[in-house]
């Protein structure tokens, strides 16, 4: 595990990743054997156990500099929050979906929207029942001497599916009351992750790219939402969130989508940059840069002193290799909004934000992973 003077270490970090990788194939029948009872919760934990080692010790191998399990202990990113009391229909959804799409191994268009937009009414109040991501870390760091990064689904995305109609006899204030309590649960989280020695986590807020899709903005103002208000309540809430924790780097991801490789917004950040690069109090904004829906480097313009901006040039949404040539020549046009200083490198998304994982091969995550590093090389040295 690490002290506290490796944060300042994390600013001259040039290599990063958003955090899942493809599970192997023993771990996706574990999983499957579990869901059908024929193995127990334990046994279960040990296929973790084994795929986790096997995964860091490929990390340390190809020499990256932060290390992670994979989020190999989730069927999918969200569940980062899972183990809330209250939450118990959402939690459902999310295992019933990532069970469903590794049985087919694919998600039609409209499979893609039915979790991903469905909303939910709690049971009651929350209340944090595990903090998993504590065991997440300690195992992890158990393996590696290496910083080991924790990834945390932020605020606003669970805002964004919350039924606060339907929620009233525990939330009577609404949507703003139940993210109090979200802050206050991902605090406790955080908090303990900082005692037990964790001093990088990263906040996946894919909704904040909503403020930039055309489609989203519309949708929000025909449900009589104001986006900017909006934006500005989330910015508030994930600001609180990293509150006071004064060693810890958080990173801050802005995901467009991509379960098995479905991207699910469109927009540029223009339109969003210099609020939100100039009020977000983290330290790392890893945005996705592998396709041009992302648009231009113009808006690293905005990005204050301070703030390190990890490009994510290197698709995970398909197995084609990019090269190092590619990879220098767009960091180049990058550096000429944002000081090479301030630039980092890493893969647009995670290899599998849901357990099926995206559609490539682990020779060819592993391919892409060893052209970053060697890019980060030629670039920085």
């Amino acid at each position: 595990m690490i002290d506290t003077k490796e944060k300042r270490e994390l600013d001259d970090v040039h290599s990063d990743f958003v955090g899942s990788f493809l599970r192997p194939q023993s771990l996706k029948d574990a999983y499957e054997q579990f869901d059908a009872g024929e193995i127990d919760a334990d046994a279960l934990t040990g296929a973790q156990d084994t795929a986790i080692r096997a995964l860091i010790t490929q990390q340390d191998r190809l020499g990256l500099p932060i290390a992670g399990d994979g989020e190999f202990r989730r069927r999918v990113f969200m569940e980062s929050f899972s183990d809330v009391s209250g939450l118990e229909p959402w939690r459902a959804s999310l295992v019933s979906e990532a069970a469903r799409v590794n049985a087919t191994a694919a998600v039609s268009t409209a499979a893609k929207s039915t979790v991903e937009q469905s909303r939910f009414a709690v049971t009651q109040r929350l209340t944090l029942l595990r903090n998993a991501l504590l065991d997440e870390f300690t195992f992890a760091g158990s393996l590696t001497p290496k910083p080991v990064k924790v990834t945390l689904i932020g605020p606003d995305r669970l805002a964004m599916r919350f039924d606060a109609e339907n929620s009233r006899s525990f939330y009577p204030g609404g949507v703003e009351e139940f993210l109090d309590d979200v802050v206050k649960i991902e605090r406790t989280m955080i908090g303990d992750l900082y005692a037990a020695g964790c001093r990088y986590v990263q906040l996946d807020s894919s909704p904040y790219t909503a403020y930039a899709d055309p489609s989203s903005l519309a949708e929000m103002r025909a449900q009589g939402e104001d986006p900017d208000a909006k934006m500005q309540r989330a910015i508030a809430v994930d600001n609180s969130v990293m509150e006071n924790f004064a060693d810890m780097t958080f990173g801050m991801h802005l995901c467009r989508g991509n379960k098995r490789g479905h991207y699910h917004r469109e927009g540029k950040y223009d339109a969003i940059a210099e609020r939100l690069f100039n009020t977000l109090a983290c330290d790392r904004i890893l945005l996705e840069y592998d396709d041009e829906r992302s648009g231009g480097f113009e808006p690293l313009r905005f990005v204050p002193k301070g703030k390190i901006v990890v490009l994510g040039l290197i698709t995970t949404k398909h197995g084609g290799v990019e090269s190092v040539d590619e990879l220098r020549r767009r960091i180049d046009e990058a550096a000429r909004y944002l000081s090479l200083e301030q630039l980092a490198l890493s893969p647009q998304c995670g290899f599998a934000s849901a357990l099926a994982g995206n559609a490539l091969t682990e020779e060819e995550q592993w391919r892409k992973i060893g052209v970053m590093l060697e890019t980060v090389r030629a670039v920085w040295g």
